[in-house]
């Protein structure tokens, strides 16, 4: 039976006024604010046009109004269970001060507006001489965002306002219902079911349509320096999720909603300062910092927690991308990485919704999806074998050996399918194919979609279902004999002594074929080779350096390599080690995709290369230019991209991407 996904939306008005009361604060941090722009009022309900705010792996995020709008509340929500992502409102939650003798709204054509965005919660200033509104939004939960208002009378005269919460959707699914006091957002589509509900007596009024409510509380009076302050929140919750104790946490939290938000900023700043103090010593400088910041907000952003199809939380390669909304494999190793080295639990639950979906023949499936009767989980490939160097890389950082033995004959079964499925000839080195024979689902599996090595390539048969391209291809059997190398880690771990061994044997072998095969003497360079591994593919791209990387060649090949690495007519550009050599007909660095742009992914395997054969000078120099070279990356504001142009440093394709603000941090904690 299809399953049946809920979105609750309870709007809590827990409103409270006391003359003693002094203007609460809005939380304050040391980690750097305003990293990324969330200005932006949508225009449709599938705009892309502004990026949104979440946290703690929400399926709903916001942003900013834009300044000149002086709306007293926050845009959105972006609901990224609705289609591929869609916003409900312009601002679900906006406030009018309605004076209470002249029954107009307050005038904010004077106002000033300041909006401050951290990594805890978002803030936004409205005041001019008579009144200050001070509004904070940050997450109590997964499910649930907390927004206060201050609201302070500055003048020197007694004012008078009847405050109205009002909301307009924009055309979609979602309608407003109204019951007694229950406002109700019924979906079609989906059956989802939605609440805007009150839990004091304060409300006075409800009136709505189908798109539109107004909620109009009771009249307030402000002496002068007086503030009042309103409590509202936002709840999303699926039905594998309980409710009842959802509407427990957040009453309690808002009952003191600065304690809740400064728990939040805690939370936070033990994060940030556990980064910077791993930080490697070339990336002390407090420029960094922000950088920091930004690679882990990037990632929140991406974070959902489990629900539907997805069984463990994970990331989005990018939610600002609107057929991005799931989880890849290769994405999901890179990840993972990076984020052990301050969420070890996210991490290893990002693996292990990849390995949900592992086939009894080791298959790992190439992305799935929350609601697959939107968008299909992808069985025609799988992607490139990184998941035991993630699960060793998580290890290493909290020594959790149940997570070996959980992952570990999972991870044999995935290796070994390779062979059994992708080696065509039977000579123990593999190919990338498809399981419907299909070529472009076989160059997907590669990861590298449009890559240049593929161009000539043809799709050949071993069995029913069994499909391989007709070369083999160095960074996939680079990438299994550093899998290998990381099984053997495991298996010592486990004191499983006959699978170690068997692993030691199988990659003595593998690392002699790899360089003799796929290594050209004369360029100096590693290859993809036809599947007799007897004429080499020759074209330069970033798959030449995966060896280094995997530290399978050998020292002479290594320092070749690493000289076509440096040479400035090759890959030391401007943002250096893009995925093709600059010299090569082909090459297309303006929005070529794995045909010239820059993949932070690849650049970092690059790096990290050059440091595993000691040429520490060389990797220190491009890791450099790879963060001040590319636009905006150390720039406040700027969000950082799927790829980027790499001779002049343009920023491409998707914002806030995933696998990028991992390679970053991951390049600034590599020693």
């Amino acid at each position: 039976m299809k399953k049946i996904f809920l979105f609750i939306f309870l709007l809590q008005f827990l409103l409270s006024c006391t003359s003693q009361e002094q203007p609460s604060k809005t939380g304050e941090t040391n980690i750097p604010s305003n990293v990324l722009n969330f200005q932006g009022t949508p225009t449709s309900l599938k705009d892309r046009s502004s990026l949104a705010f979440s946290d703690m792996g929400a399926w709903f995020a916001y942003g900013f109004p834009d300044t000149k709008d002086k709306t007293l509340g926050f845009s959105g929500p972006l609901l990224l269970t609705q289609g591929q992502g869609e916003w409900c409102s312009k601002s679900l939650s906006k406030l009018s001060l309605i004076n209470t003798t002249t029954k107009q709204p307050i005038n904010l054509d004077d106002i000033s507006i300041t909006q401050t965005s951290y990594n805890s919660h978002l803030v936004q200033v409205l005041e001019n001489k008579n009144i200050k509104i001070t509004q904070t939004l940050f997450y109590n939960s997964a499910h649930s965002a907390i927004i206060t208002t201050e609201i302070t009378n500055q003048s020197n005269e007694t004012i008078q306002f009847t405050p109205c919460w009002n909301g307009t959707l924009y055309p979609s699914e979602l309608q407003i219902q109204q019951d007694n006091h229950t406002i109700s957002l019924p979906t079609s589509r989906s059956s989802a079911l939605g609440k805007i509900q009150t839990f004091n007596d304060e409300v006075t009024k409800i009136t709505s349509t189908d798109s539109t409510y107004t909620l109009t509380l009771n009249n307030f009076e402000l002496v002068s320096n007086q503030s009042k302050k309103l409590t509202l929140s936002h709840t999303f919750i699926f039905p594998e999720y309980d409710a009842i104790k959802e509407q427990v946490e957040l009453s309690n939290s808002c009952k003191n909603p600065l304690k809740a938000l400064t728990k939040r900023i805690n939370e936070k700043e033990t994060q940030f300062n556990k980064l910077n103090n791993k930080l490697a010593s070339t990336w002390q400088d407090s420029i960094y910092q922000t950088l920091v910041a930004k690679t882990t907000l990037t990632l929140q952003n991406n974070t959902r927690i489990a629900a539907g199809e997805l069984k463990h939380k994970g990331i989005f390669p990018s939610y600002h991308y609107e057929w991005f909304l799931g989880f890849w494999a290769w994405d999901s190793w890179k990840h993972a990485v990076a984020v052990a080295h301050y969420d070890t639990e996210l991490a290893k639950n990002q693996i292990r919704a990849m390995y949900d979906y592992q086939l009894e023949n080791g298959f790992i499936v190439d992305c799935i999806f929350r609601d697959t009767t939107l968008e299909k989980h992808n069985y025609r490939n799988t992607k490139p074998p990184l998941s035991a160097w993630s699960v060793w890389k998580v290890y290493e950082q909290d020594k959790d050996i149940n997570f070996i033995k959980e992952l570990y004959p999972k991870i044999v079964k995935q290796h070994n399918w390779w062979y059994t499925f992708r080696d065509y000839d039977n000579d123990g080195v593999c190919e990338y194919g498809s399981t419907d024979g299909t070529l472009i689902a076989a160059k997907w599996e590669s990861g590298m979609d449009n890559a240049v090595r593929f161009d000539d390539s043809k799709m050949v048969q071993s069995d029913e279902a069994v499909f391989s391209l007709n070369q083999e291809s160095v960074d996939l059997n680079a990438y299994l004999y550093a899998e290998k190398q990381y099984l053997i880690l495991m298996a010592d771990l486990l004191d499983n002594k006959i699978a170690a061994e068997e692993l030691k044997t199988a990659a003595k072998k593998l690392k002699a074929q790899i360089q003799y095969q796929f290594y050209d003497e004369k360029t100096g360079w590693f290859y993809d080779t036809s599947i007799d591994g007897k004429s080499f593919i020759k074209v330069m791209g970033c798959e030449g350096w995966i060896p280094l990387w995997a530290n399978v060649a050998s020292i002479v090949q290594a320092e070749s390599v690493k000289q076509n690495m440096m040479n400035p007519d090759y890959f030391n550009t401007k943002v250096p080690f893009q995925t093709l050599s600059a010299n090569h007909p082909k090459f297309k660095p303006n929005r070529g995709y794995w045909r010239g742009p820059n993949w932070l992914d690849q650049a970092y395997f690059g790096v990290k290369g050059l440091r595993n054969y000691g040429y520490q000078k060389e990797a220190n120099e491009s890791a450099y230019k790879l963060i001040h070279n590319a636009n905006g990356v150390l720039t406040k504001g700027y969000s950082i991209r799927e790829n980027y142009q790499p001779i002049t440093g343009e920023g491409l394709e998707s914002e806030n991407f995933s696998w990028s603000a991992a390679h970053y941090l991951l390049l600034m904690l590599d020693k």
